[in-house]
């Protein structure tokens, strides 16, 4: 009876052990397909855009010359316009992320915080044409109307020089920070949440005011606010429709707000099913290839970012702690 028993568990155990051993390479062959896909996506971006890499090599990168008839090509402008609109976007967006954050996290009232949360989360729900239809039809005339009552002497400077169009950088930046409010402010919103009840304590019973226990929750999840701002940044980056329609979509690089500029997403959009040869169709493409880069670049930068403030505080944790625990070592 004891051998029949002891040679069920064994098989049960070399079964589970199987199970086991077929579990890992499952889940490890599902993790592959992430890198597999990015990787694949590179090859593909890549080799369909041979035909300009060979004939402009880096000066593709650093060229401002857009010429689909003379057949040159380079996508300077539209790395700039891409990165400076992104980068207004988040200086914009940022803040008042944060702001609602907080705000819902730590001082809403209990009967709001359900209804600003759905309304802060449909904000993400609309789609982004019509984000650009609001921007033509609302935010165009404003930004116009804004610039012209600029007093003349600002005008004559690099950041506000230009026709008072309204279409422009200016344009595209608020509706961008507009779409990246709703992330950023959701993501901030739950890392806030997570922060242990014991810290907002703690901070309370050392006699800690209200903004000062809020700096310690902001600092306590500062790993994960500095994800949701990267969140936002890349949502911004990849935006088509709605920057499309209102930043103006003029292939030069200008320092000015209220200039007319151009987005990599919004070239493609633009002139890929009307690319006149297959050198045009190849310098779309390496505008994908290069927006790619661009975004797996900053991501890597955000998590390399989200390391160091980790580790930082890690070191700062264990300095703090140093002097209490050396003394009763001792």
């Amino acid at each position: 009876m004891a051998a029949t028993a002891s040679m069920r568990v064994s098989s049960f155990l070399a079964r589970a052990r199987g199970g086991s051993l077929g579990f890992r390479l499952w889940t490890g062959a599902v993790a592959a397909v992430v890198p597999a896909i990015v990787v694949g996506i590179a090859l593909v971006l890549t080799h369909e855009s041979t035909l300009s890499i060979r004939r402009f090599g880096f000066r593709f990168w650093s060229t401002s010359v857009w010429d689909p008839v003379a057949g040159s090509f380079g996508a300077l402008p539209f790395i700039w316009g891409t990165l400076y609109s992104s980068l207004l976007a988040l200086l914009i967006a940022t803040p008042i992320a944060l702001g609602i954050a907080v705000f819902l996290s730590d001082l809403s009232p209990h009967a709001l915080r359900r209804p600003l949360i759905f309304l802060t989360e449909l904000l993400a729900a609309i789609p982004s044409i019509v984000y650009g239809l609001w921007g033509i039809f609302v935010l165009v005339p404003f930004v116009r109307a804004a610039q012209t009552l600029t007093p003349s002497w600002l005008r004559r400077t690099p950041f506000f020089e230009g026709p008072p169009l309204g279409i422009g950088l200016l344009a595209a930046g608020i509706v961008l920070a507009i779409m990246v409010v709703p992330f950023t402010a959701s993501v901030a919103r739950e890392v806030l949440r997570a922060v242990p009840a014991s810290q907002r304590e703690g901070a309370y019973a050392l006699g800690a005011t209200r903004w000062e226990a809020i700096r310690m929750t902001l600092s306590y999840g500062r790993q994960g606010l500095i994800g949701a701002i990267m969140l936002g940044l890349g949502r911004a980056l990849g935006e088509t429709m709605a920057v499309t329609m209102v930043i103006g979509n003029t292939p030069k690089a200008s320092l000015s707000l209220f200039a007319p500029q151009y987005t990599m997403a919004a070239v493609l959009a633009n002139e890929f099913t009307e690319a006149a040869d297959d050198l045009h169709l190849h310098a779309l493409v390496e505008i994908g290839l290069v927006l790619f880069l661009i975004t797996v670049g900053i991501n890597a930068l955000s998590r390399f970012l989200i390391w160091r403030v980790g580790a930082r505080g890690g070191r700062r944790r264990v300095r703090a702690a140093a002097p209490a625990v050396w003394p009763a070592a001792g």
